[in-house]
């Protein structure tokens, strides 16, 4: 059963009325949340159905009631969660964000099939 109550959902005082809102559990102001939490875990994604960014298909999946949906790589938009930066994929293939240059997890490409179609 997906959590109805936002409790859970971290208020990141990056946000601003300009930036994405990540949504995830027991997040960090750059976006890593309880399941994927490790310095460069920092990008969040946004799943086909609801388009909001969250930090992981797990975190998705507790909050929403339906299952994370990939989104086609040709449109899909994807956040930094450092400086929440919207790039597309191509940038986002790169490792490292275009703008602040933080990298990225490389070990996120494991789990492609969950994020892109």
């Amino acid at each position: 059963m997906a959590l109805q109550n936002h409790l859970q959902v971290a208020k990141l005082s990056k946000q601003t009325s300009n930036n994405p809102k990540i949504y995830g559990l027991a997040l960090d102001d750059d976006g890593r949340c309880q399941h994927y939490h490790t310095q460069r875990d920092v990008v969040a994604l946004a799943c086909d159905q609801c388009q909001q960014f969250f930090a992981c298909y797990l975190c998705h999946n507790a909050l929403k009631d339906h299952s994370f949906v990939p989104t086609n790589e040709a449109s899909t938009e994807i956040l930094c969660g450092h400086c929440r930066h919207v790039m597309n994929f191509q940038a986002y293939s790169k490792g490292v964000c275009p703008e602040c240059h933080y990298a990225f997890n490389p070990k996120c490409k494991l789990h492609h099939d969950v994020y892109f179609k």
